[in-house]
């Protein structure tokens, strides 16, 4: 892999967990699991508002469905192999050529491009992040904070806000973090190497009961060492730096895997697929066509299917939509198959101005893969985009169901309802996507706009009624303890 700036090798995060302190302290006593712990509730919480952070104020945040929809299949995998831990993690996507990962309270977990890019097979990848979920199930986060029991909600929020925001612009993570007196506590962010020693453990446990090659979790760790020392360390904030990987850690991996039997762990067709839709989709497109093109055209590649499919990406993203075309054929008979796969056949009709082709190939696809999001997402736009609103509506409306906090659905549910004309039914769709991402003034807003709609029946207005209440008194309590 040639790394084209400065790495920040940041795999033992969480509120930017890893990064080093901001005032040089010495660790806190970090206690036993009797300590004083947040709730769930107030993990969850923390989370929350931190995710929300990222998204709005981090232009490396990624709103990508397909390679989220692949890092939750894979955190699904994971989770079958722990015991007594969450399984409600929710995972998503920075666009940042450094190899990066961090976990947050409440069971959000990061993953940088440059990460996945930098991972050469699934089992390593699915290694750091069985770490990373490792830190959230031991609850070391809670234990941290739990320390420090007058901080808040909103306190903690902003000074592991101003940390994130220092990976890329330190100007303005200083002045944030004085606002929040990060100097003082960001000790307490940095993990000990009990906790590290405890995430080791727990993320090998994981990976060995999940079915992957557990010699994955050292190798990694045998990269990150070297990429470590290629980095021009002085160029990198002391903020961004973390816990190095050392030779312990190093040899305490290769003596547990050398205690299993060996295992070989196949990897997933998507893996591959979305490590080269991420390198397809990075740098110039031109560029990259040309790359994809010298790689096929030697046979550089890990997969034939996953670099032809990256070609037709790259070409697409270049406006050569009938090259696509051809080169995602060549895809298919070298194997391609998959949500990914049909997902870029639909972009590639509708570029071609082609939507009824485009709805076809996500209609048969839905059938085939029902349980893709990412799918009845691009169907559901599609949809939209061709004027069928009603469908859209129809195909929306189980999903919803099913997948209360999903907050794409409730934006495209209310999209639809606009198209639709049907106002309050519009703007209580998206009360409840504000309400969803953390805005409650926003939603509260948009259930008094759906009040003053005139055009809901008795049984439509009390049910906006009951929840512009029950929105109000959250909005009154999380007043009430910033």
């Amino acid at each position: 892999m040639t790394i084209r700036r400065p790495i920040a090798v940041s795999l033992l995060a969480g509120c930017l967990l890893g990064a080093p302190v901001l005032a040089q302290a010495p660790l806190p006593n970090l206690g036993g699991s009797g300590d004083a712990l947040l709730s769930p509730q107030m993990e969850r919480r923390l989370g929350e508002s931190v995710v929300r952070e990222i998204r709005s104020r981090e232009p490396s945040y990624a709103d990508d469905p397909e390679i989220a929809e692949y890092l939750a299949d894979l955190g699904a995998r994971l989770a079958t192999g722990t015991v007594g831990g969450r399984t409600d993690f929710e995972f998503f996507v920075m666009r940042d050529p450094t190899i990066n990962a961090f976990a947050l309270p409440g069971g959000f977990v990061a993953v940088h491009t440059g990460l996945i890019g930098m991972a050469e097979t699934e089992s390593e990848l699915a290694s750091v992040l069985a770490h990373e979920m490792a830190h959230v199930n031991q609850h070391h986060i809670s234990r941290m904070f739990g320390q420090e029991q007058r901080m808040q909600i909103p306190v903690m929020a902003a000074m592991a806000a101003a940390l994130l925001l220092g990976r890329s612009r330190p100007d303005l993570a200083t002045g944030a973090a004085a606002a929040v007196q990060a100097g003082t506590v960001s000790a307490q962010l940095s993990y000990s190497r009990d906790f590290e020693r405890e995430a080791d453990r727990v993320g090998f446990e994981t990976l060995d009961a999940a079915g992957f090659d557990t010699r994955a979790m050292a190798a990694f760790f045998e990269k990150l060492q070297k990429a470590t020392r290629v980095s021009d360390d002085n160029s990198v904030p002391g903020y961004l730096r973390t816990h190095p990987v050392t030779l312990e850690r190093i040899t305490v991996a290769q003596a547990r895997a050398a205690n299993l039997p060996y295992r070989q762990h196949r990897d997933s067709p998507e893996f591959q697929l979305v490590r080269a839709k991420i390198r397809a989709l990075s740098g110039d497109a031109t560029e990259m066509v040309a790359s994809f093109r010298n790689a096929v055209a030697d046979q550089r590649y890990a997969s034939e299917s996953a670099g032809r499919y990256g070609l037709a990406v790259a070409l697409l993203r270049a406006n050569q939509a009938r090259e696509a075309d051809a080169e995602l054929a060549r895809a298919r008979k070298a194997g391609a198959v998959g949500p990914m796969i049909e997902s870029l056949a639909a972009r590639i009709k509708h570029a071609e101005g082609d939507a009824p082709a485009a709805l076809s190939i996500l209609s048969a696809a839905r059938t085939r893969y029902p349980r893709s999001r990412a799918l009845l997402y691009a169907h559901a736009e599609e949809l939209l985009a061709a004027g069928r609103n009603q469908e859209s509506l129809a195909i929306l409306a189980e999903p919803v169901r099913l997948y209360p906090r999903d907050a794409r659905l409730r934006r495209l549910q209310a999209q639809t309802y606009a198209a639709l004309g049907k106002r309050l039914l519009q703007h209580q769709a998206q009360a409840e996507f504000y309400a969803l991402e953390g805005s409650l003034p926003a939603a509260i807003e948009q259930l008094q706009l759906a009040r003053a709609a005139g055009d809901g029946d008795f049984y439509e207005l009390s049910v906006v009624d009951a929840r512009l209440k029950e929105l109000r008194a959250q909005d009154s309590l999380a007043n009430a303890t910033r």
